[in-house]
Formats: C-alpha cells, structure tokens, sequence
C-alpha cells in the first residue's frame, strides 16, 4: 500500500517567496554580531536572492530555446 503525496500549491511565485526569504535573512543579519554566524545568514541571503534573480530570468518571454 502506498502513501498518498500530499499536495500544496504555492499562493506567491517562486520569485516573490525567495526575495522575501532574503529579506528575513538579512534583517536577522543586522541583529547578529559580525562574525561567522552572520557571514552565513549573508550568504544565504545572498544565495535566496540569486535563485529569485535566475528563476525570473529563466521564466521571462525573451528566453529563446537553442536552435
């Protein structure tokens, strides 16, 4: 017998949810002392938002396929 997957659409684009994640991310950034933890949520911010960058990219009308 096997497990039903549970499904759950998404209300807000991939782009939108990644800019606010990176947003979240380097408010918790300010409160953090400089240091190693901090350099990590930066990075992760950093990383959230080159994900919502490409993901817009891949998704716009000007993308051509390879001929």
């Amino acid at each position: 017998m096997t497990e039903r997957r549970r499904r759950f659409r998404q209300l807000q684009p991939l782009e939108e949810r990644l800019a606010a994640e990176a947003a979240k991310l380097r408010e918790q950034a300010e409160l953090l002392p400089p240091g190693h933890l901090r350099d990590e949520v930066l990075k992760k911010a950093r990383q959230a938002e080159t994900g919502s960058h490409m993901s817009g990219w891949l998704n716009s009308p000007g993308l051509q396929p390879p001929n």
